[in-house]
């Protein structure tokens, strides 16, 4: 295994790169967040980093106490890694990182389910949510997910609740994404058949108002020649 790269730098800062900073570790963490994976569910999230890399970077996040591997129980029977508490800490880290950076965002062809739920943890506007109190069942790409807005506060945990206001299902996350956060509308997205919607639509209409992206960076014009 290629030894470490250290920055020798007093920092806190510096010294959290030393730990999560190389590529593909900070996400690692991210697909973690929702919950303990195996390792080829891992490799599912980030098909494009190599199993040797991916297998690096677990160890690396492990030997630091980032996450630990624990094996579960029999039928399962199978190792999966899991964020230690201090690992869970990161969430925060990562939220505002994506906030940063969602003023730039290139238009993406593919998001993670993961990714597209953390990215709403992350998007979620209280001051929007005022007075809003709405539970959401979601299942995206066949996983289910318990949208929750009560008292300017939201949460999306994996599982299912029956008679929750409304369910959204849809197989592609991207489909969800462009209706959060690119304007493409809910009506074309049911017809094409993107999504489908049972419950209270204007419960799913008034979330749809929660998700604001900020104002996005406008590049340097070049200077006159």
């Amino acid at each position: 295994m290629a030894p470490r790269r250290d920055y020798f730098d007093g920092c806190a800062a510096a010294h959290a790169l030393d730990l999560v900073g190389e590529r593909w570790a900070l996400l690692v963490v991210r697909e973690l967040l929702l919950g303990p994976k195996r390792f080829t569910d891992l490799r599912t999230g980030l098909p494009h980093a190599s199993p040797n890399v991916l297998s690096q970077r677990l160890r690396e996040l492990e030997d630091a106490g980032v996450l630990r591997r624990r094996r579960l129980p029999p039928p399962a029977a199978s190792a999966v890694y899991e964020l230690t508490e201090w690992g869970g800490e990161l969430e925060p880290v990562l939220q505002t990182l994506g906030r940063w950076a969602a003023r730039s965002l290139p238009e993406a062809e593919h998001i993670g389910v993961d990714s597209l739920v953390l990215s709403m943890r992350t998007m979620f506007s209280s001051e929007k949510a005022e007075g809003v109190d709405e539970v959401v069942q979601f299942v995206l790409a066949d996983q289910p997910f318990v949208a929750r807005v009560r008292d300017g506060a939201f949460t999306m945990e994996r599982g299912e609740l029956p008679g929750a206001d409304a369910t959204v299902n849809v197989p592609a996350p991207e489909a969800w994404a462009a209706v959060l956060y690119t304007g493409h509308p809910l009506d074309s997205a049911i017809s094409d058949g993107m999504l489908t919607l049972s419950g209270d639509r204007a419960a799913v209409e008034r979330l749809l108002d929660l998700f604001p992206m900020p104002e996005p960076l406008h590049a340097p014009q070049p200077a006159a020649g």
